[in-house]
């Protein structure tokens, strides 16, 4: 951790995970009211709007195959296809991950708020954990990530096993964090390990 939250000054908690882990859980959770919370998935879907800059973007780079009959993306069909070929996810993020730090930075500097917790999947590979003064990993179990994915998202252990293939390693990941969640408890015991980092950074 850079430096204990100072009276006055913005305070930035960066939240990341392996996929699947409950990170937007544990976001709301630890979101209070002088709080700005930011969603980076809705930053990027928000980008995805038809006819936006990233919209014409994407669709001259990976063609209309990626768009469903209302010529909008599917999300669905440009994640199989870019977590299943590294270049393509490489030309994805070369698109999306400088506009949504661009949208990150901006709203963290427009906000009034003292404290920002930014909810943000690849915090670490996109380097957001730079701007960061505090980071927090979320980590579930290999056997809980699989069945919450499957439950919510239909999606097979190969599918899980790629989506976090195109991710840093976990073990990368607990080694840039401040503070660890574990998440396979159950929400009870999920709120009191937030709980604990509240009180440990701004005594609340």
């Amino acid at each position: 951790m850079k430096n204990k939250p100072k009276k006055g000054a913005k305070f930035i908690i960066g939240i990341t995970g392996s996929f699947g882990s409950g990170k937007s859980t544990l976001a709301g959770l630890l979101a209070g009211r002088d709080t700005l919370l930011i969603d980076a998935d809705k930053i990027a879907r928000a980008l995805l709007k038809k006819g936006s800059r990233t919209y014409l973007k994407l669709v001259n780079i990976f063609g209309k195959g990626i768009l469903r009959p209302d010529s909008s993306i599917d999300r669905r069909k440009l994640s199989g296809l870019v977590f299943a070929d590294k270049q393509a996810l490489r030309k994805l993020n070369r698109v999306v991950h400088p506009q949504v730090i661009r949208e990150i930075k901006d709203k963290i500097s427009r906000s009034a708020k003292s404290r920002v917790v930014l909810d943000a999947p690849l915090l670490i590979e996109a380097g957001l954990e730079k701007i960061c003064d505090c980071v927090v990993v979320v980590k579930i179990s290999r056997q809980q990530q699989i069945k919450r994915l499957r439950k919510k998202l239909g999606f097979s252990a190969n599918q899980v096993s790629a989506r976090s293939a195109a991710q840093l390693p976990l073990s990368v990941k607990l080694r840039k964090a401040d503070f660890i969640i574990d998440n396979s408890k159950g929400l009870k015991e999920t709120r009191k390990q937030v709980s604990k980092i509240r009180r440990l950074l701004w005594k609340s």
